[in-house]
């Protein structure tokens, strides 16, 4: 038990009666449980932080021996990286000997500027954005619980109408465009985010619009 104690009394003088102290003991265990109360009610109660990260879909590798299609992609915007330069194109990707209805694939540039990757990303992807609107009115009145808010917010980004964004780079694109288009892609709620190789053909696009 821990415990302060101070002596009393102390030297007689001659002729003079002096009272005798009496010594003074205080209990100091009530204040060490009480500091472990503290400790375990912090403990308990403290948020800890979580790291924030964002989830990007990587496809497997192909084999190097085969040779490598256009998949088919529906509802999505491919874009190309290139030194300080964006270009995109939107659903399948047709090279020039094997062109589609419209004709072959033409790129288009594009920029971080508020007309540029942002309102391009707002528009195509309208429908989860007012999806996501109408839970965060709904949760703010308390109609929704949070974890309830986070599934159907999942559910909007899976759905087929939500727009899919797939990312090529070749060896001149810098890592802060890849991050900033990130960025952009997390503020318009994209769903499904897929780095991918870039085509031979799209890169001769690339190297064409450059020119």
């Amino acid at each position: 038990m821990a415990e302060i104690a101070e002596g009393g009394g102390g030297g007689h003088d001659k002729g003079k009666k002096r009272a005798k102290k009496s010594s003074t003991r205080v209990d100091m265990t009530p204040m060490v449980d009480l500091a472990f109360l503290l400790l375990t009610f912090f403990v308990l109660t403290s948020t800890f932080s979580k790291p924030k990260v964002m989830s990007l879909v990587y496809p497997a590798k192909p084999d190097p021996a085969q040779e490598i299609e256009p998949q088919k992609i529906n509802n999505a915007i491919t874009f190309l990286l290139t030194e300080d330069k964006i270009f995109y194109y939107s659903g399948q990707y047709y090279p020039v000997n094997a062109p589609g209805p419209k004709g072959p694939t033409v790129l288009e540039e594009t920029d971080f500027s508020a007309k540029g990757v942002r309102k391009l990303l707002a528009d195509r992807n309208a429908f989860v954005l007012k999806g996501k609107e109408g839970l965060d009115k709904k949760l703010k009145a308390k109609q929704i619980q949070d974890s309830t808010y986070l599934r159907m917010l999942v559910d909007f980004k899976k759905d087929p109408e939500s727009l899919k964004v797939l990312i090529k780079t070749d060896d001149k694109a810098t890592c802060k465009n890849f991050i900033d288009l990130i960025d952009e892609l997390k503020i318009a709620e994209i769903g499904v985010i897929a780095p991918v190789d870039i085509l031979a053909s799209e890169l001769d696009l690339v190297n064409q619009k450059i020119k």
